[in-house]
């Protein structure tokens, strides 16, 4: 929902997402990050977007109540999901590493062996 609202409130302001970008002084991957649901806005960024898309965050978000308690736990439930997605791009990272660092053994014992039938005791 905050991703279909981003670009729907970003296209009715008439803004690019590269206008986007600079309002929000970020690149203009980053909006398209969150208009995909790649990644989300924290809490600043999130009221920053609102002011400059001139709606509430709880419009932004897809909540139609105003009530503080609703746009607390709204943040609450945003930086859920942001650290949803740290960790995920935490395993990410750790399986890469382990894969590279499983290739290099390999090559490096491959290589021994190469030296080993070359140079023969």
């Amino acid at each position: 929902m905050l991703q279909e609202n981003i670009r729907r409130f970003r296209k009715q302001k008439n803004l690019t997402q590269e206008t986007l970008a600079a309002s929000m002084n970020v690149v203009r991957q980053t909006i398209s990050k969150w208009e995909k649901g790649i990644s989300v806005p924290d809490a600043e960024q999130l009221i920053r977007l609102a002011d400059i898309l001139d709606v509430s965050v709880s419009e932004l978000i897809g909540s139609s109540t105003t009530d503080l308690k609703a746009e607390n736990s709204i943040a609450e439930e945003l930086a859920g999901i942001a650290e949803q997605l740290a960790i995920k791009n935490r395993r990410t990272k750790r399986i890469v590493r382990v894969i590279i660092s499983v290739l290099i053994i390999l090559l490096v014992a491959y290589s021994f062996l190469c030296i080993i039938n070359i140079f023969p005791a």
